[in-house]
């Protein structure tokens, strides 16, 4: 494992990988991989790419990587497709409409399944992060699946999250329906060639005017058109100045704290939940459900017992 973690670090694109599908896989080595993962402090510029199916959004981030490689800076992606039913991998295979950067050693590229998983973002995504900036990736950018209301979950992954839209397809009043407006520190109207396209910047900048009046940071609207590299440039201008603002105003320091919080909870619910299956297979299980069942016990008694006992909490007093 210290192997593995030591090439990470070095950018080996082929150890990032078998990291990554260690944790999706959810493999006995998952946790002493994050044990040392989390050595790491998260340094990179994490962007979060979302919106409806068909707004571009591959397309979109194609265009992007071609813009900050040529800053010189590294980039690592995470594409979150839907899941293929049968294997429960990536279906759709993102890298294949990315493939100009595959041999490009500053250019990481990983499909993700979604496996079920509401948000549009895979179960294994914020582990993933930390491989990606522990290869010393300078931008890290999350495409998700689009999947409309469940997509807000994005904002505890990314620093920086762009919502992009399409003019004609009725996209501004499905984004305040689903609350991406709270969400969103970038908005593109991607496709903006199509008719429609003034029409929906107005309608945006209303709804912005509308839910952001209190706001520190008022969300830009840029139009792309991203299949000829059009507003490329400002996209990713706008992105670094949203960064410096929230570095300076102390709001990416309080994001961060917020997620690690975050994932302290959910690695606690994951040890809890192992130790509740565990429990499950023993003969005592069994015997206490049948006394439940046959109303011998208190069910919610039997609870709280046994979750005090899962946590230690009577051997500690």
């Amino acid at each position: 494992m210290e192997q593995l973690i030591q090439k990470i670090v070095q950018g080996d694109k082929r150890s990032a990988a078998k990291a990554i599908s260690i944790i999706e896989n959810d493999s006995q080595e998952k946790y002493e991989l994050l044990q040392h993962l989390y050595r790491f402090q998260r340094k990179a510029h994490i962007i979060g790419i979302t919106g409806a199916p068909g707004a571009g959004k591959s397309t979109l981030v194609d265009r992007l990587i071609q813009e900050i490689r040529g800053q010189g800076l590294k980039i690592g992606v995470i594409a979150i497709d839907p899941s293929s039913p049968f294997s429960g991998g990536a279906l759709l295979g993102d890298r294949v409409r990315m493939q100009n950067h595959a041999t490009d050693p500053g250019v990481f590229i990983r499909s993700m399944g979604s496996r079920g998983t509401l948000g549009g973002l895979a179960k294994a995504t914020k582990e993933a992060v930390r491989i990606l900036d522990a290869m010393g990736n300078d931008v890290i950018v999350i495409e998700t699946v689009g999947v409309g209301q469940s997509e807000l979950e994005i904002m505890n992954v990314a620093d920086s999250t762009v919502v992009v839209l399409n003019p004609g397809a009725g996209d501004s009043i499905q984004a305040f329906k689903a609350g991406l407006m709270e969400i969103a520190d970038i908005f593109v109207i991607n496709k903006s060639d199509l008719p429609g396209s003034q029409k929906l910047y107005h309608e945006i900048e209303l709804l912005i005017e509308m839910t952001k009046q209190q706001a520190l940071w008022k969300p830009p609207i840029l139009k792309t058109i991203s299949t000829e590299h059009q507003g490329i440039i400002e996209l990713w201008m706008a992105l670094q100045n949203h960064f410096s603002f929230i570095k300076e105003k102390g709001i990416l320091d309080r994001q961060r704290k917020q997620d690690l919080e975050k994932e302290l909870e959910e690695i606690l619910h994951h040890f809890f939940q192992h130790r509740i299956e565990k429990w499950k297979k023993s003969d005592f299980y069994q015997i206490v459900m049948e006394k439940i069942y046959h109303q011998e016990v208190n069910l919610f008694d039997v609870a709280k017992q046994t979750f005090e006992q899962l946590i230690g909490e009577k051997k500690n007093r």
